[in-house]
């Protein structure tokens, strides 16, 4: 893209001249979007940067010894929060985008990719994966790592998260089907240990299971011998596969068990029973919704479940989940449940003289942004530009093409805007996209390794029969 004035190779140089620690910039004239409920939308608003921490938000806010970036027409949000992602499957993408069912999901990826990765296919997906989030504008991606067929496999996922610089949530969990050491969950300590050993860190870990042992088995379905593993250790816990009738008596079981709670996620909760829900409310049990997985692969009702979350006094984050069927980024993840839910609201108010209640722009960049860092257990550390945060956000571009005149600075970011309108990305104070490009990754090289695993594991999966 053409150079812009706000994100300029010299502005880069003169904020990475000083060390991390000591660096203090401060973003001008831009139109703030705060997610904060307390300061709302601020226009031609200042934000300071101190090393890796927002401590100032409003307007003129004094400058002193710092980098200025004038930031006039441009939206500055939070950085977008990835609740539930598959990241090492990410040389796959779209592989199989019309998916039939989940069915058909778990046997091409699960049962076959997922079976002949090495340690080397581990971290280049999520390595891939992660780049790409910060790309289109995610600053934490929560990785749930359920291929973690050896230590060394966990150890690649967790270098490729720090090796991009996102914040990263590292959710591990054994695989669903063919060999692997039986590990895990015994392996949590020593990653804890060796990776996640301080709380002031970009990464953090949890603890991944399934729902119920309906695909593979009892061994990886969350009950209390996992619910005490998470609770020894003082780590989340990320529940996957949430839908159905089965998925529901196993809620009420868990309710009854004393396992639910804000540091459970259940990712899906699709088709699930009104006393389900209504258990997941009453504890404070956290939902990750993922509206285009739901809908494209068909996960029971197919229908995200915005409205029963809502219903239970619950706020959902938002998640991307598979790429080897589904976009990648977060601004189709709030069209596609913004669309949806509203559509749905109006067909049943339709020929009646009641008021769809529909949600807004507002609700769904809330469940992208704070919503999602409270689902990930990170509330108090990111999804919003609050002072004491740390610096987690984005500069968007509201005069490009696609975007300008500027309007409505939520609608512009939910409906208009897409990666290439993100001129910047920092994660903790340190910019990772600048000049609308990621920086410090070597794209050829990157290429390289991306395509020699994909057809390492495509070979491997699917070898030709011999002559």
């Amino acid at each position: 893209m053409p150079l812009h004035a706000t994100t300029s190779d010299d502005l880069l140089a003169r904020i990475r001249r000083r060390p991390a620690d000591r660096r203090r910039i401060l973003f001008t004239g831009a139109t703030l979007v705060t997610m904060d409920p307390a300061l709302g939308v601020i226009d031609r608003g200042d934000l300071l940067v101190e090393a890796d921490t927002i401590t100032a938000v409003g307007r003129h806010v004094p400058a002193g010894d710092v980098v200025v970036v004038d930031a006039t027409g441009t939206i500055i949000t939070p950085g977008f929060v990835d609740t539930h992602r598959h990241a090492w499957q990410a040389q796959l993408r779209r592989i199989m985008p019309d998916v039939d069912d989940l069915g058909g999901y778990v046997m091409s990826t699960l049962a076959g990719h997922a079976t002949v990765y090495r340690p080397e296919d581990m971290y280049v997906g999520t390595r891939l994966a992660a780049l790409t989030a910060i790309d289109g504008g995610i600053t934490t991606m929560l990785d749930f790592s359920h291929n973690s067929r050896t230590r060394e496999h966990s150890d690649a996922a967790i270098r490729a998260l720090l090796d991009t610089g996102i914040r990263g949530v590292h959710a591990s969990m054994g695989p669903h089907f063919g060999a692997w050491d039986r590990q895990w969950p015994g392996d949590l300590t020593r990653l804890k240990d060796t990776y996640f050993s301080s709380d002031d860190q970009l990464l953090t870990l949890r603890l991944a299971a399934l729902a119920t042992d309906e695909i593979a088995g009892p061994a990886l379905a969350y009950g209390p011998e996992l619910a005490r593993t998470a609770r020894d250790l003082g780590i989340g816990v990320s529940v996957d596969a949430v839908f159905g009738t089965s998925s529901s008596e196993a809620v009420l079981r868990w309710a009854g068990e004393g396992i639910l709670g804000p540091e459970v996620t259940l990712i899906h909760a699709t088709g699930l029973t009104p006393e389900a829900w209504k258990a997941m409310g009453e504890t404070g049990t956290t939902v990750a919704l993922a509206p285009t997985s739901d809908a494209q692969i068909g996960l029971e009702t197919a229908i995200p479940a915005v409205d029963e979350a809502l219903c239970a006094g619950i706020r959902p984050g938002l998640s991307i989940d598979v790429e080897v069927a589904l976009a990648a980024d977060m601004f189709t993840q709030m069209r596609t449940l913004h669309a949806i839910q509203r559509m749905r609201a109006v067909n049943a108010a339709y020929g009646t003289d009641r008021e769809p209640s529909r949600i807004t722009t507002h609700d769904v960049l809330d469940f992208a942004t704070l919503q999602g860092a409270r689902t990930n257990g990170l509330a108090g550390v990111t999804g919003s530009l609050t002072p004491g945060k740390k610096a987690d956000l984005l500069v968007v571009q509201a005069e490009d093409l696609n975007n300008m005149p500027l309007n409505d600075p939520i609608g512009t970011v939910v409906l208009g805007a897409d990666a290439r309108n993100i001129t910047a990305v920092l994660v903790g104070g340190e910019p990772r996209k600048w000049n609308g490009q990621v920086l410090d990754v070597d794209l050829p090289a990157l290429r390289r390794e991306v395509h020699a695993s994909r057809d390492h594991v495509l070979a491997a999966a699917h070898p030709s029969p011999r002559s």
